[in-house]
């Protein structure tokens, strides 16, 4: 799935910039870990493993993202496109 939207209500803090990290997750493809509902939600929150974004191993972090924010992914993503670009021809 593609993360194509970060949900507005999503804020940095001191210690953990939860906005700036959704956005770096803007336009790539995640694998669905887990859809999860939630009590007091009309719909559920999917998983994303992203520690690979920040430099682990993609099972060492993840979000939840609400169904909108997301899409079925038809292409590569922003970052295997800026990996193809910076390959040597």
């Amino acid at each position: 799935m593609r993360v194509i939207g970060v949900p507005p209500n999503l804020t940095d803090e001191r210690d953990l910039k939860t906005r700036t990290f959704f956005e770096k997750c803007l336009g790539n493809v995640f694998r669905v870990e887990a859809i999860e509902q939630v009590e007091g939600l009309a719909y559920p929150l999917i998983e994303f493993h992203v520690g690979h974004m920040l430099g682990y191993e993609k099972y060492n972090d993840s979000i939840w993202i609400e169904p909108r924010y997301i899409k079925l992914a038809t292409g590569p993503s922003e970052q295997q496109l800026k990996r193809e670009d910076s390959c040597p021809s």
